[in-house]
């Protein structure tokens, strides 16, 4: 069984923007499809070569992404090595991304919750880049909608997110971080 988070805020003020970057990947991936309500999440239950896969979108506010990724965690009795969390980044260019795992959360509040739910930070996370030259405030800057022209460079890259998020259903952390961190 894997489990697939992405991360945001709940709500429609904050539908499109950075911070939600998490939903945003999932959602493509999915497309349209009939989420479900369970743990404080809405989640969708997807089975692929005869694995069940849990993708969850928590629904209390990123501060707190963790009480629902423990519930799941727990709930399943899964190990770390059954987790994908993808994050929005601010140390990373718009478009670009990284693959870590054993890592801290770098200020990112989200992570931080999910680690001490978990008690730990061995989980894989996929930190897609929202970092722009004209960002001033950083908690304006990540509750701000892209722009135009950031949301055409994110969306080039939609399409390796899904390759990623299949690679680690299909092969696992270590293949998965050897494959995609060769940038």
């Amino acid at each position: 069984m894997k489990l697939i988070v992405g991360l945001g805020n709940p709500g429609q003020e904050y539908e499109n923007t950075r911070h939600n970057v998490g939903f945003s990947v999932i959602d493509h991936y999915l497309g349209n499809v009939s989420w479900q309500e369970k743990f404080q999440a809405l989640y969708y239950k997807l089975q692929k070569n005869g694995e069940v896969i849990y993708f969850i979108k928590p629904q209390t506010f990123m501060n707190e992404s963790g009480r629902s990724v423990g519930e799941f965690y727990h709930y399943f009795n899964l190990t770390p090595e059954d987790i994908l969390v993808i994050q929005d980044d601010l140390d990373e260019a718009i478009g670009q991304y990284k693959l870590k795992k054993n890592s801290s959360a770098g200020g990112h509040n989200g992570i931080k919750s999910i680690i001490a739910a978990l008690n730990t930070d061995t989980f894989l996370r996929l930190k897609v880049g929202i970092n722009s030259l004209n960002r001033h405030d950083t908690i304006d800057f990540v509750l701000g909608k892209f722009s135009h022209q950031e949301e055409e460079l994110l969306k080039q890259n939609l399409v390796t997110f899904d390759k990623i998020i299949d690679s680690f259903i299909d092969n696992g952390i270590e293949r998965t971080m050897n494959i995609y961190n060769t940038k």
